[in-house]
């Protein structure tokens, strides 16, 4: 296959093999709470592994291939032969395993190394158990990277006792529109069929290499004609779980006889085989299924949560070079709006279409930003299978709840919330959920309940992860900060919430002793910074004996943000209101200094440390008297400091950019998260309050 060729097709089998293995592990999470595997359960799985196993070998990556084919042949046998009494505990466990393998095969893939997982053992280990469950050993053969022939118990038998029983089909496949490489979509799906078909021709011919198949395929569809044992409603449902699959026509053929000739059947560029063809369409029975509506009525459908729509997979890069064209379009029209050259000027034509404008171009950007958000669904599904895995092996039975899924958010924001939401789960069912006999001497019920929610407020998202287990032990956490040397004020003045606090510190944990998952002070720190990387913040509350909630807010978009410009030694600065608490002229005898020299501002009976931005960024400035300018309260991770600012100029949205490379390369710059281009076409840096906060703390 030619290079150019090979990336994009990479591409499509990722990215399909992990909606696929995201599919498969919710489905198995679901089984294992209703209890069994019914016959849909295992159809539905045997078909997401036969798709697998399909484009794996296609894409040659034998590793995948292999295990996918082990599962497949597992659940062969396990609807073919309706084989009870199985130990369905240990299904689910092969199938996890699987899955896990492949996700990792997959991960090495798309980060460019070759993946050289070994699948002996796992394929092993499937053989064994198909063997245990049929009684009989397996004579299967693994297949292996070499390209070693196997034999296996795929629908695909060329068996000679069964050609009495061929039945010839024709059918046209459509893909959904814009969804791209209709020929290597097509070509798998051959590919595939050659499990449960023989004698295949396939209009147009050339599948991979001809540039002119797209077109075809798209306009006309791909036209199958091919003979089986199988029956309409097999071969039906077959078809019908072609990724992408638009519609398909299939018609049971009467007049072309099973053993009719390879020249009868194979002329491909023989126009009489178009649309007027009557050996191809219509004789017998013709359906025609919308995915959208190929939805069954059983209990499988209503085990995945994600339905299916009609989707164009988009490049993430190009969300973002449109998201940044359209805040370059943004700071345009405030520099023509906002020009000094027309102040004092009165201008209401003028004034009328730039108001028509600012209406299109905020239309313009609500949906770039919707073309971004997805919901936060699959990640919070994700989660299901740590609660799984967590509760198996600490012993403790714990349901997980999940609110607000639809609730969306930045695909980049997606991105850094995956790992800290993963840590937050581990640490409830770690730390928080009592062991079974705890709780039943508390008078508990045996089965915790750890509740994951998002819900909008405002402009940001809240995501809360509640449990109801032991909660926090305020003197335990009070005495571990002691020990650090992290506590400097008497005890009776410490609140709980700055108490709770000190476990967002570096190295900070009560675990007596480290386990697989927590204890070694390691953890709510990365919590911490990853979501203050994005501009969100973590807070905590706890009750001891009743439970743990962990709020983390977030914007809901990197992209744009509300700021609060400010001046300081004649330069412009973005606060970001999310961090602002309050802002107010202070005297001179509300600052005085502590003990280390530290200068202090006293308010409403609190003590919070004065950061003069001046002399943060080395800046000359009249404004130095505290009387004189404005003091700004910052806060992140519940810890508040002040800033003096020469003015406030005022609230506006803003377009982030990043630093440029050059900048971050050369010189590590304290306090600044980025930068923004303002409506007179001046530069206004983004100021890190967590950054600041953590320098005058």
């Amino acid at each position: 296959m030619q290079d150019h060729t090979q990336e994009p097709l990479l591409e499509m089998f990722i990215f399909e093999t992990v909606q696929l293995l995201e599919q498969l592990e919710q489905l198995v999470i679901s089984i294992e709470k209703s209890g069994f595997f019914d016959q849909d359960a295992i159809n539905e799985i045997f078909r997401i592994m036969h798709t697998i196993k399909g484009s794996s070998t296609m894409m040659n990556i034998g590793s995948i291939s292999s295990v996918a084919h082990s599962v497949e042949d597992l659940f062969y046998i396990l609807r073919e032969n309706k084989t009870s009494g199985f130990d369905q505990s240990k299904v689910s466990d092969i199938i996890l395993e699987s899955i896990d393998f492949i996700k990792e095969e997959v991960r090495l893939l798309d980060s460019g190394v070759s993946n050289n997982g070994d699948a002996g053992p796992l394929t092993g280990k499937i053989r064994n158990f198909i063997s245990e469950i049929s009684g009989q050993q397996d004579n299967r053969q693994s297949t292996t990277a070499d390209g070693t022939e196997e034999q296996e118990y795929t629908e695909g038998s060329n068996d000679t006792n069964r050609q009495e029983n061929l039945k010839t089909y024709s059918s046209v496949i459509f893909f959904d529109d814009d969804c791209g490489m209709e020929g290597m979509r097509a070509f798998s799906l051959i590919h595939n069929l050659k499990d449960i078909a023989s004698d295949i021709s396939h209009i147009p011919e050339n599948l991979t290499s001809d540039a002119d198949t797209d077109t075809i395929i798209r306009n006309s569809g791909l036209k199958i004609r091919f003979m089986t044992e199988h029956t309409y409603e097999e071969v039906y449902n077959f078809l019908s779980q072609t990724i992408f699959l638009k519609k398909v026509e299939l018609t049971e053929t009467t007049d072309v006889a099973a053993g009719e000739t390879d020249d009868s059947r194979n002329k491909g560029n023989d126009e009489s085989r178009g649309e007027n063809d009557s050996r191809l369409y219509g004789q017998t029975e013709l359906r025609s299924v919308d995915p959208q509506q190929n939805v069954r009525s059983n209990d499988v459908s209503g085990r995945l949560s994600a339905s299916q729509h009609s989707i164009v997979s988009v490049n993430v890069a190009k969300l973002d070079k449109l998201m940044d064209l359209v805040g370059e379009l943004v700071i345009s029209e405030a520099m023509v709006t906002q020009n000094p050259d027309l102040e004092g000027l009165t201008l209401d034509n003028f004034q009328k279409a730039a108001r028509q404008h600012r209406k299109i171009i905020s239309e313009l950007q609500d949906i770039a930003m919707s073309i971004r958000m997805v919901p936060l669904s699959a990640t919070f599904q994700k989660m299901h299978r740590i609660v799984r895995d967590m509760s198996r092996k600490l012993d403790k039975d714990v349901r997980l709840e999940i609110i607000g899924e639809e609730t969306e958010v930045d695909k980049n924001i997606i991105e850094h919330i995956s790992d800290p939401l993963m840590h937050l789960i581990r640490n409830a069912l770690d730390h928080g959920i009592e062991p079974k006999e705890e709780r039943r001497a508390k008078g508990k019920p045996v089965t915790a309940v750890v509740t994951l929610e998002a819900k909008n407020a405002g402009g940001d998202v809240l995501i809360i992860v509640k449990d109801d287990g032991r909660g926090l032990n305020r003197q335990k956490i009070l005495a571990r900060a002691k020990e650090n040397g992290l506590v400097s004020r008497p005890d009776s003045e410490l609140t709980d919430k700055e108490i709770f606090s000190f476990v967002f510190l570096p190295g900070f944990s009560t675990k007596e002793k480290a386990t697989e998952y927590s204890g070694r002070g390691v953890g709510m720190d990365v919590v911490a910074k990853n979501i203050g990387v994005i501009g969100g913040n973590v807070s905590l509350s706890s009750v001891e004996g009743e439970g743990t909630a962990i709020t983390i807010k977030i914007p809901l978009t990197l992209a744009i943000m509300d700021g609060m410009t400010i001046a300081a030694g004649g330069h412009k600065y973005t606060i970001p209101t999310l961090s602002i608490r309050e802002s107010f002229k202070a005297k001179e005898t509300d600052v005085f200094q502590d003990p280390d020299g530290n200068e202090m501002i006293m308010i409403r009976g609190e003590c919070y440390p004065v950061l003069r931005l001046y002399e943060v960024f080395k800046l000359d400035t009249c404004v130095t008297n505290i009387s004189d300018g404005i003091i700004v309260m910052v806060e992140n991770q519940g810890k508040c400091i002040c800033l003096f600012t020469d003015e406030l100029i005022g609230e506006q949205q803003v377009v982030v950019k990043a630093l440029p490379d050059y900048i971050k390369k050369f010189k590590k710059v304290r306090g600044v998260a980025g930068c923004t281009l303002l409506g007179d076409g001046s530069i206004s840096l983004i100021l890190d309050i967590g950054g600041l906060v953590e320098y005058g703390a």
